[in-house]
């Protein structure tokens, strides 16, 4: 299946986060875009390996993508070598992603930052030919994006671009709702951790109306760059 747009995230939940209304106003438009999870998050205080793939499924339905798999790398201890960069490889040619989206570039949790790394790496490799990998015992073709950007997570980076999420943000805190464990929940008995406190969501609120105040709409979603932004006119920029 090819995809327009392939969002590659360290954990689920970090695609609906960063970019979920990128994600659904995407889908709305009528393209094609997948989410690959590198972990399953087996790390997280917070639910198990099983409902938070339960939750991922949930929320895949809700923003409307075409596919979402897990990768299964080590949650906090992959890096950006053979074994895991063969995995991602793989993922992008197996989709051939004309656009990918990635973790932030540096935030809190250091395999936010790792992901972007991994991300932008493996985007590059997946292009050459003489890096060989098969799917279903079939060597892939070579394939390289045409763009790749990093959405912003935790911590505060500013964008180089922002997308008008106006219309999407609901279904991307619907989509976000979907990770019941994760989230604050006044019934649970689970331990406080960093995204459970009440306080969390409200940033993720605060920071899209920051955004959206930024470029004169009421909700966006900033992405960074690491190579120059090219456009064919003046007028596509707003």
């Amino acid at each position: 299946m090819k995809l327009d747009i392939l969002i590659l995230a360290a954990h689920p939940d970090d695609a609906e986060l960063g970019c979920g209304g990128t994600i659904a106003k995407h889908v709305a438009l009528g393209h094609k875009v997948g989410i690959v999870d590198f972990t399953r998050g087996e790390l997280g205080t917070r639910g198990t390996v099983e409902t938070r793939g339960q939750e991922a499924a949930e929320s895949a339905k809700i923003l409307g993508i075409s596919v979402r798999e897990n990768l299964h790398l080590k949650d906090g201890f992959f890096r950006s070598l053979l074994e895991e960069q063969i995995a991602v490889v793989k993922a992008i040619r197996k989709y051939q992603p004309d656009l990918i989206l990635a973790n932030a570039i540096h935030d809190r949790h250091p395999d936010h930052g790792k992901g972007a790394d991994l991300a932008f790496e493996c985007s590059f490799l997946a292009g050459l030919a003489k890096f060989e990998t098969t799917e279903e015992g079939k060597v892939q073709a070579p394939w390289r994006p045409k763009a790749l950007y990093h959405y912003i997570q935790s911590q505060y980076i500013k964008p180089d671009i922002i997308v008008d999420v106006s219309d999407s943000w609901q279904t991307k805190m619907n989509a976000i709702g979907a990770f019941k464990t994760q989230f604050y929940d006044p019934k649970s008995k689970e331990p406080t951790t960093y995204i459970s406190n009440p306080g969390f969501l409200k940033m993720v609120e605060s920071r899209g109306q920051e955004m959206g105040y930024s470029i004169g709409v009421n909700y966006g979603e900033g992405f960074t760059v690491r190579r120059f932004v090219g456009v064919k006119s003046l007028f596509d920029i707003i």
